[in-house]
Protein backbone atom coordinates (compact mmCIF):
# COMPACT_ATOMS: atom_id res chain seq x y z
CA UNK A 1 0.00 0.00 0.00
CA UNK A 2 1.26 3.88 -1.51
CA UNK A 3 -0.58 5.62 1.95
CA UNK A 4 -0.03 5.05 5.70
CA UNK A 5 -3.13 3.65 7.71
CA UNK A 6 -3.01 4.17 11.34
CA UNK A 7 -0.95 0.99 12.30
CA UNK A 8 1.80 0.87 9.20
CA UNK A 9 4.01 2.96 7.58
CA UNK A 10 3.21 3.60 3.07
CA UNK A 11 5.69 2.69 0.88
CA UNK A 12 5.91 5.98 -0.18
CA UNK A 13 6.78 6.92 3.34
CA UNK A 14 9.28 4.45 4.19
CA UNK A 15 10.86 5.12 0.36
CA UNK A 16 11.22 8.62 1.50
CA UNK A 17 12.76 7.62 4.80
CA UNK A 18 15.24 5.22 3.26
CA UNK A 19 16.56 7.44 0.41
CA UNK A 20 16.57 10.62 2.41
CA UNK A 21 18.06 8.24 5.25
CA UNK A 22 20.89 7.16 2.65
CA UNK A 23 21.08 10.27 1.10
CA UNK A 24 21.82 12.59 3.83
CA UNK A 25 24.41 9.96 5.43
CA UNK A 26 25.97 9.64 2.13
CA UNK A 27 25.84 13.69 2.55
CA UNK A 28 27.88 14.06 5.52
CA UNK A 29 30.66 11.51 4.63
CA UNK A 30 31.05 13.11 1.32
CA UNK A 31 31.23 16.56 2.94
CA UNK A 32 33.54 15.75 5.56
CA UNK A 33 35.79 13.68 2.65
CA UNK A 34 35.27 16.75 0.53
CA UNK A 35 36.13 19.20 3.09
CA UNK A 36 39.34 17.16 4.34
CA UNK A 37 41.20 16.28 0.82
CA UNK A 38 44.50 18.44 -0.28
CA UNK A 39 43.44 22.02 -2.17
CA UNK A 40 42.84 20.56 -5.80
CA UNK A 41 42.08 22.62 -9.10
CA UNK A 42 39.07 20.28 -9.04
CA UNK A 43 37.69 20.79 -5.50
CA UNK A 44 34.93 23.00 -7.07
CA UNK A 45 33.58 20.21 -8.62
CA UNK A 46 33.22 18.00 -5.72
CA UNK A 47 31.53 21.20 -3.73
CA UNK A 48 29.11 21.25 -6.91
CA UNK A 49 28.08 17.66 -6.43
CA UNK A 50 27.41 18.34 -2.89
CA UNK A 51 25.54 21.31 -3.28
CA UNK A 52 23.25 19.48 -5.93
CA UNK A 53 22.78 16.85 -4.18
CA UNK A 54 21.96 19.22 -1.21
CA UNK A 55 19.22 20.23 -3.44
CA UNK A 56 17.52 17.40 -3.85
CA UNK A 57 18.00 16.71 -0.21
CA UNK A 58 16.03 19.68 0.04
CA UNK A 59 13.40 19.18 -2.44
CA UNK A 60 12.72 15.26 -0.94
CA UNK A 61 12.32 16.40 2.57
CA UNK A 62 10.05 19.27 1.81
CA UNK A 63 8.01 16.26 -0.03
CA UNK A 64 8.10 13.89 2.75
CA UNK A 65 7.08 16.48 5.36
CA UNK A 66 4.05 17.01 2.69
CA UNK A 67 3.15 13.20 2.61
CA UNK A 68 3.24 13.18 6.09
CA UNK A 69 0.96 15.52 6.51
CA UNK A 70 -1.69 14.07 4.54
CA UNK A 71 -1.30 10.89 5.68
CA UNK A 72 -1.93 9.11 9.70
CA UNK A 73 1.11 8.64 11.10
CA UNK A 74 0.92 5.19 12.88
CA UNK A 75 0.31 5.39 16.56
CA UNK A 76 2.81 3.97 18.87
CA UNK A 77 2.13 1.04 21.16
CA UNK A 78 -0.57 1.82 23.64
CA UNK A 79 2.31 0.69 26.81
CA UNK A 80 4.14 3.62 25.33
CA UNK A 81 5.02 6.01 28.47
CA UNK A 82 4.83 9.33 27.72
CA UNK A 83 8.29 11.06 27.85
CA UNK A 84 9.21 8.39 24.93
CA UNK A 85 6.15 9.59 22.99
CA UNK A 86 7.03 13.06 23.83
CA UNK A 87 11.11 12.02 23.01
CA UNK A 88 10.14 10.28 19.73
CA UNK A 89 7.47 13.93 18.66
CA UNK A 90 10.65 16.04 19.51
CA UNK A 91 14.08 13.74 17.77
CA UNK A 92 11.54 13.27 14.94
CA UNK A 93 10.74 16.86 14.14
CA UNK A 94 14.45 18.07 15.18
CA UNK A 95 15.68 15.64 12.42
CA UNK A 96 13.28 17.36 9.90
CA UNK A 97 14.46 20.88 11.30
CA UNK A 98 17.86 20.21 11.36
CA UNK A 99 17.97 19.00 7.52
CA UNK A 100 16.46 22.06 6.54
CA UNK A 101 18.63 23.84 8.53
CA UNK A 102 21.63 22.29 7.10
CA UNK A 103 20.04 22.48 3.22
CA UNK A 104 19.34 25.84 3.60
CA UNK A 105 22.78 27.34 4.92
CA UNK A 106 24.34 25.10 1.98
CA UNK A 107 22.44 27.19 -0.46
CA UNK A 108 22.59 30.61 1.25
CA UNK A 109 26.34 29.73 1.43
CA UNK A 110 26.00 28.15 -2.66
CA UNK A 111 24.98 32.05 -3.49
CA UNK A 112 27.14 34.20 -0.94
CA UNK A 113 30.86 32.85 -3.07
CA UNK A 114 31.68 34.72 -5.98
CA UNK A 115 31.62 31.60 -8.08
CA UNK A 116 28.31 29.84 -6.76
CA UNK A 117 27.22 26.25 -7.19
CA UNK A 118 23.58 27.19 -8.86
CA UNK A 119 24.13 25.04 -11.42
CA UNK A 120 22.26 22.12 -11.26
CA UNK A 121 24.35 19.11 -12.74
CA UNK A 122 24.84 21.38 -16.11
CA UNK A 123 20.96 21.14 -16.15
CA UNK A 124 19.46 24.82 -14.89
CA UNK A 125 20.25 26.88 -12.93
CA UNK A 126 19.03 27.19 -9.28
CA UNK A 127 18.02 30.65 -8.12
CA UNK A 128 20.23 31.53 -5.31
CA UNK A 129 18.65 33.25 -2.05
CA UNK A 130 21.78 35.34 -1.28
CA UNK A 131 24.39 37.94 -3.01
CA UNK A 132 27.86 37.29 -3.26
CA UNK A 133 29.49 38.27 -0.22
CA UNK A 134 32.98 36.68 0.98
CA UNK A 135 32.24 37.19 4.92
CA UNK A 136 28.83 36.26 4.58
CA UNK A 137 30.09 32.91 2.84
CA UNK A 138 32.58 31.90 5.19
CA UNK A 139 29.72 32.71 8.31
CA UNK A 140 27.45 29.94 6.27
CA UNK A 141 29.82 27.42 5.27
CA UNK A 142 30.84 27.55 9.00
CA UNK A 143 27.24 27.04 10.59
CA UNK A 144 26.08 24.72 7.81
CA UNK A 145 29.24 22.39 9.06
CA UNK A 146 28.69 22.93 12.46
CA UNK A 147 24.90 21.75 11.97
CA UNK A 148 25.72 19.04 10.04
CA UNK A 149 27.67 17.65 13.26
CA UNK A 150 24.20 18.39 14.87
CA UNK A 151 22.44 16.23 12.13
CA UNK A 152 24.91 13.51 12.89
CA UNK A 153 24.27 13.62 16.24
CA UNK A 154 20.49 13.40 15.90
CA UNK A 155 20.66 10.52 13.68
CA UNK A 156 22.95 8.44 15.91
CA UNK A 157 19.96 9.17 18.59
CA UNK A 158 17.61 8.24 16.17
CA UNK A 159 19.63 4.74 15.62
CA UNK A 160 19.93 3.86 19.64
CA UNK A 161 15.86 4.41 19.59
CA UNK A 162 15.95 2.11 16.78
CA UNK A 163 18.19 -0.48 18.28
CA UNK A 164 16.46 0.14 22.14
CA UNK A 165 12.81 -0.76 20.00
CA UNK A 166 14.49 -3.67 18.04
CA UNK A 167 16.42 -5.59 20.85
CA UNK A 168 15.31 -4.09 23.99
CA UNK A 169 11.28 -3.80 23.52
CA UNK A 170 10.99 -5.81 20.95
CA UNK A 171 7.94 -3.75 19.78
CA UNK A 172 7.92 -4.06 15.84
CA UNK A 173 8.56 0.18 15.87
CA UNK A 174 11.53 -0.35 13.90
CA UNK A 175 9.98 -3.31 12.18
CA UNK A 176 7.05 -0.81 10.72
CA UNK A 177 9.72 0.96 8.56
CA UNK A 178 10.97 -2.13 6.75
CA UNK A 179 7.35 -3.30 5.98
CA UNK A 180 7.40 -6.45 8.29
CA UNK A 181 4.32 -6.90 9.96
CA UNK A 182 1.90 -4.88 6.91
CA UNK A 183 0.52 -8.17 6.00
CA UNK A 184 -1.28 -8.43 9.40
CA UNK A 185 -1.86 -4.83 10.00
CA UNK A 186 -4.13 -4.74 7.27
CA UNK A 187 -5.81 -8.25 7.63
Amino acid sequence: MIRNTTTSWGSLARAFHWGLGIAIIGMLAYGWWMNHIPARADKFFYRSIHADIGYLVLLFTVLRLLWRGVNPTPALPADTPSWQRIAARLSHGALYLVTILVAMLGWAHSGARAQDYSSFFGLFHVPQITSPDKAAADAYEDRHIFFAYVLLALIVLHLAAVAFHYFVKRDQIAARMIGAGEADASG
